[in-house]
């Protein structure tokens, strides 16, 4: 086997890859869900222990005034004091940024 063609099939395995990874962030540029779950898990837990959690798997429309974009709804419920906390959340399902978080 020549340099060449071993140099040619290696840069030929690179150029594929990247293609293929640019679709494939094309076809579903969405965190998945479960990673949004697990770093808000995360930041509840630096306050204390956490009682239950959930998200929903499949992103919806959402709308804060004029800013429009696909979120993952969850909450996050804990003890705290004694007495329960229920939180829901709205996360970018492209970023897992949390836009919007309401105690209940």
């Amino acid at each position: 086997m020549k340099f060449k063609d071993f140099l040619a099939g290696i840069l030929t395995g690179v150029a594929a890859g990247i293609v293929v990874g640019k679709v494939i962030d094309r076809v579903d540029p969405n965190v998945p869900a479960d990673s949004v779950l697990k770093t808000i898990k995360d930041s509840f837990k630096e306050e204390g222990p956490i009682d239950g959690s959930w998200i929903v798997m499949k992103p919806e429309p959402f709308q804060n005034n004029v800013i429009k974009m696909t979120v993952y709804r969850g909450g996050i419920s804990r003890i705290k004091n004694g007495e329960l906390e229920q939180f829901e959340f709205a996360a970018n399902s492209s970023t897992g940024t949390v836009v919007e978080l309401t105690k209940i």
